[in-house]
């Protein structure tokens, strides 16, 4: 990962508080990143260290995006956290890099693209995959998902 974001300048790089986040935004060679609550992974409630298959036997057909977690963030919640962070993003004056996790990240491209939270439900992301939102002129796109490739990031 480091590889590829050596030679690309970066107007600011956010990272989650928790630890594997800025673990990887170390070894990547951002040491010095700002910590952005915002990015924190979804709070997960009860459901927190269980596999979707554990909880499915006892709620089947249950679904993270649509049906929530007891006692954790709701899917408006997770959004307006992602809000924030499109905003800071969008102000930076440059290109902004983000260490974070899957499920805070994908509601983040929902939003960047104007689209509902939920929609994020309709991307994966993988680890140690870049993504890259950008923009055609004046509309917010996606120009690169869950690339695992090794060619740096221009």
């Amino acid at each position: 990962m480091g590889r590829r974001l050596a030679d690309h300048r970066f107007a600011l790089v956010l990272v989650s508080p928790l630890a594997r986040a800025r673990e990887t935004c170390e070894l990547a060679g951002f040491a010095g990143a700002e910590v952005c609550d915002d990015l924190r992974e979804w709070d997960y409630g009860a459901y927190e260290g269980r596999t979707t298959a554990d909880i499915r036997s006892e709620r089947p057909g249950w679904s993270l995006w649509f049906d929530g977690v007891p006692g954790g963030e709701t899917l408006a919640e997770v959004a307006t956290r992602a809000d924030r962070v499109v905003a800071v993003a969008r102000a930076a004056g440059g290109d902004v890099l983000v260490f974070a996790h899957a499920h805070i990240l994908r509601v983040v491209a929902a939003r960047w693209l104007s689209l509902p939270a939920g929609d994020g439900s309709r991307w994966v992301v993988g680890p140690a995959s870049v993504s890259v939102l950008g923009w055609e002129r004046e509309t917010p796109v996606i120009e690169r998902w869950n690339d695992t490739g090794g060619e740096p990031v221009t």
